[in-house]
């Protein structure tokens, strides 16, 4: 699979759809309105797996205001903002989101400049859609007097197979497009949901508050016959914070839909979107780049040492590749036992000997650190985000010891497992996106500004349910420096 095609297995859902239109001059396009604009992009991303589309963008892991704006001080730069609210409970997203936002709108008055906001969204559906999109609106209204005209609602993740289609959401698995509420992505202890199709999804969602009929759509036959001035049309008639679904299989419809979102910002329609990863690339007019080579993330040489990868994840394709890693071999492997961190009596002991068997082992090794792989679960949703916050702050205890043994670099397996590290374990407060191990998945973070020891060391986040079996094997021998394999099966 390209940057550029569709996901393989995509010609049932979108049977009935026109060929897609590639527009050979849609990025530059793009790119000439956001510089002659000045525009820039924000995107609160609700796990740090939301840059897996872009390259050479910032990121920043602090709600500091200073920081957002150092980061989008460039007219056309696009700035990550990692909020994590994935793993928190609804109020305090929405308290983070508020907060957020009304600095993020508040630099938007100050240069004077139009800014895109993109409330990042799980390519599977998961996490606080409607109260996120909510909060950011009436952060909106308060700094600004004007709230959004619409949302747009684009979960596509073409690399990691996720594509909209006839209004429905679809997952690759096993080769095969699933709906996205069959996959086991809907049966999430926290974040659940039972619809496809979309407009049911977003009704779903709201509590019965809106209304499948007051949900509009941009189809695949309005952006492929139609194009950027059927797409505008639809824009135009969004009000109040109406959603917009976003079909789209492939980036060049992304593409067409920015191209007329573009058209409508001019006539001075604002739009908020809540979106997977691919829109973020199409919305900055970013080009594909190709996947990263060793010699992208160490110029000057791979250098001595040995690094560490962690794994909180618990999704099944994480499972799958962990067992993929261990049958592998060449790295040393230390479990956190979950039964042991959620029993107070225990708790502080293991993570101790966690520790010291991480340290120890990383003088001579790379080490595996993963959680164990029985998912315990609590006795409602809220409970079981409660024991992954337990079992997320035990991860980073053993990595803040380990960054005694000086890794050479890390690995961060899974959504708040990557955001937990990078902020808490390894103190990295903003950082550029080098680029992919593998087609639009996998990212490479340089750490701009971080712990001492941890400046330019690289990151690497890695999301739960992505990637095949071998990719997380793949990656670990990467970068020990034993084969090119991640990139020779791709």
């Amino acid at each position: 699979m390209t940057h550029e095609t569709s996901p393989a297995g995509t010609a049932a859902p979108a049977a009935a759809a026109p060929e897609p239109v590639r527009l050979p001059d849609a990025r530059q396009r793009i790119r000439a309105y956001r510089e002659a604009t000045g525009r820039r992009t924000a995107v609160l991303d609700d796990d740090p797996t939301g840059s897996q589309s872009v390259h050479g963008v910032s990121v920043v892991t602090v709600l500091e205001a200073d920081e957002y704006a150092a980061a989008l001080a460039e007219p056309a730069s696009t700035c990550f903002i990692l909020t994590n609210t994935r793993s928190l409970d609804e109020a305090d997203a929405v308290a983070l989101n508020q907060e957020a936002g009304r600095a993020l709108f508040t630099l938007e008055a100050r240069l004077g400049v139009p800014l895109d906001v993109v409330s990042r969204s799980d390519s599977t559906l998961r996490g606080h859609v409607m109260a996120e999109i909510r909060a950011l609106d009436a952060v909106r209204r308060e700094v600004a007097g004007r709230g959004f005209d619409g949302v747009l609602l684009a979960p596509s993740y073409f690399e990691a197979g996720r594509f909209t289609a006839g209004d429905v959401h679809w997952a690759m698995v096993g080769g095969e497009p699933v709906p996205a509420g069959e996959t086991e992505f809907a049966k999430d202890a926290t974040f659940g949901y039972r619809s496809s199709d979309l407009k049911d999804f977003v009704a779903e969602k709201s509590g019965g508050t809106v209304h499948p009929d007051q949900v509009l759509s941009i189809g695949l036959d309005d952006i492929r016959t139609g194009g950027e001035d059927r797409v505008a049309e639809i824009l135009r008639a969004a009000t109040g914070l109406q959603l917009i679904i976003v079909n789209a299989t492939e980036f060049a419809d992304l593409e067409i839909v920015v191209l007329g979102l573009q058209q409508v910002q001019r006539e001075g329609k604002v739009f908020l979107h809540r979106t997977g990863p691919s829109f973020v690339r199409a919305l900055a007019g970013l080009d594909p780049k190709p996947t990263l080579q060793a010699q992208d993330i160490w110029p000057g040489g791979r250098p001595a040492g040995h690094g560490l990868a962690v794994v909180g994840s618990h999704v099944g394709q994480t499972a799958r590749q962990v067992a993929a890693a261990q049958a592998r071999g060449g790295v040393t492997e230390v479990e956190l036992s979950v039964a042991e961190l959620i029993d107070p009596a225990a708790r502080a002991g293991h993570i101790a000997a966690t520790a010291e068997r991480v340290v120890g082992a990383l003088a001579d090794a790379d080490v595996l650190l993963y959680t164990s792989r029985t998912l315990l679960k609590g006795a409602d949703a809220a409970a079981s985000l409660e024991i992954a916050r337990s079992v997320s702050a035990a991860v980073i205890e053993v990595v803040k010891a380990a960054l005694a043994a000086r890794p050479a670099w890390v690995i961060a397996k899974g959504g708040i497992t990557s955001h937990d590290v990078a902020v808490r374990g390894l103190g990295i407060r903003r950082a550029t996106v080098l680029g992919q191990l593998f087609p639009g998945m996998v990212s490479v973070l340089r750490p701009d500004e971080a712990a001492p020891g941890v400046q330019g060391m690289p990151y690497v986040v890695f999301a739960g349910n992505v990637g095949d079996e071998n990719a997380l094997a793949d990656t670990i021998e990467l970068f020990r420096g034993t084969t090119s394999a991640a990139h020779e099966r791709k």
